[in-house]
């Protein structure tokens, strides 16, 4: 079931490319239509919001009513059972706590001029969260999204996920509650995104779009960037599992299957130095798969885009990894401070037999939010510093301008910049 590459042979890296490449040129490119539907958003406000909530939920209600008001949150809120709560509370007090150790603190100094020199910190004023899905929805996406905007001091978090005419999932009403959201919406896809990008007469305009989607919601998300700033281009999940022979091949098939459920564009990849590991991996997800109630899903993804690659020392290990640049990397290999110290990229590391994903995806502090399709090469995960605008501050003194204003002259007459020089030359006139 998992294709199988042999790693150590010549142009290695560049098949591995073109492996990878495969999965990013089937994923649809969704800009045209998505277009249209911003710029009817743009025009038609709440009108074409739910005119496209209809036409793409299958949603037959008559109502209007495109946000939860107070007591609808507070009714829903209650019903969530107990000990999903407490997993919630549980889990919005570690990724709090992990995020608050990420606040950064301004500075200020002079230089031998006298000069004022500083950088200050500012919170993004408001920001909007997606959510997919529903009443299929995850509650960890709102944690994940809505905690560093807290953290950071964003004073206005809008949400919106699909419940338009349908249920929704009270875990997401709660989770959003706990994370003091200022309003939450029912609706989803590309035409959400446009509605928080500018703005309705339901949907408050924000500053900055965070959280995942659809290929339409991605697309949507590009199309807005400059109107409005966006975490990232996200593209669907990945898993990259590097193990030696003493790993253990149930629990390695478990975590490769764990991430193929997401969705049937999902990858996952084994690196191993063990060709033993990879038949033993084969068998157990063959038996695992069986049960698995999103069998279908990950079957396909396993099989469009599952991999095993032989890499039989660990310069070849360490190829693949910073080739693939993945955005979830477990090390279940016993000299993994080795490995560790030379990964360049990935989007979060899980380091030894009991780290799944998994723990990371829900609760164990760090942010879920991360780089996909190799993007872990340039970027990383979510958070505080996202939600976070600097700003300089320069006060030059009057010696200041006098010892470096020549200097700045110089630079601007050499860029042909002559207005840029009189303003300085202006200043050092004899008065």
């Amino acid at each position: 079931m998992l294709k199988y590459l042999n790693f150590n042979q010549k142009n290695s890296p560049k098949k591995l490319e073109l492996i990878l490449n495969v999965r990013k040129s089937r994923q649809q490119n969704q800009s045209a239509i998505v277009k249209k539907i911003i710029n009817n958003v743009k025009k038609n406000g709440d009108k074409a919001v739910i005119m496209y909530e209809k036409k793409f939920s299958n949603v037959k209600s008559k109502s209007k009513k495109l946000k939860f008001s107070n007591n609808e949150i507070n009714r829903i809120s209650k019903i969530i059972d107990k000990k999903l709560k407490k997993s919630i509370d549980t889990a919005f007090t570690r990724i709090k706590y992990f995020h608050s150790k990420q606040t950064y603190s301004p500075f200020k100094y002079k230089d031998k001029f006298k000069n004022e020199l500083a950088y200050k910190y500012s919170p993004i004023e408001r920001v909007g969260v997606y959510v997919p899905g529903g009443t299929a929805s995850y509650p960890s996406t709102v944690l994940m999204n809505c905690i560093p905007a807290l953290v950071a001091g964003v004073k206005n978090i809008y949400l919106t996920t699909p419940a338009f005419g349908t249920s929704v999932n009270p875990a997401v009403i709660y989770a959003a509650k706990k994370c003091g959201v200022k309003e939450i919406y029912k609706t989803g896809g590309a035409h959400s995104i446009a509605a928080l990008a500018f703005g309705t007469k339901t949907f408050k305009k924000v500053d900055k779009i965070v959280g995942p989607g659809n290929a339409f919601v991605a697309s949507a998300k590009k199309e807005v960037f400059g109107e409005v700033g966006i975490d990232m281009v996200a593209g669907p999940s990945e898993v990259s599992i590097v193990a030696d022979r003493f790993a253990n091949s149930e629990w390695i098939a478990a975590d490769l299957i764990a991430q193929a459920e997401h969705d049937v564009f999902a990858q996952s990849i084994l690196i191993t130095d063990s060709k033993k590991l990879i038949k033993s991996v084969k068998i157990s997800l063959k038996s695992q798969l069986s049960n698995l109630p999103k069998k279908n899903i990950a079957t396909k993804s396993i099989r469009n885009y599952g991999l095993s690659i032989y890499a039989k020392n660990q310069k070849k290990i360490l190829e693949a990894i910073n080739t693939i640049a993945p955005e979830h990397l477990e090390i279940n290999y016993r000299q993994d401070n080795d490995i560790i110290k030379k990964i360049k990229n990935s989007g979060s590391i899980f380091i030894g037999k009991f780290s799944p994903e998994a723990m990371g995806d829900y609760l164990a502090g760090p942010n879920h939010v991360l780089p996909t399709s190799g993007s872990a090469k340039f970027s990383s995960g979510l958070s505080v510093n996202d939600f976070l605008k600097r700003q300089s501050l320069i006060k030059i003194t009057k010696s200041g301008i006098e010892r470096l204003g020549p200097s700045v002259i110089n630079l601007a007459q050499h860029e042909n910049l002559e207005g840029h020089a009189n303003s300085v030359k202006i200043r050092l006139k004899k008065g």
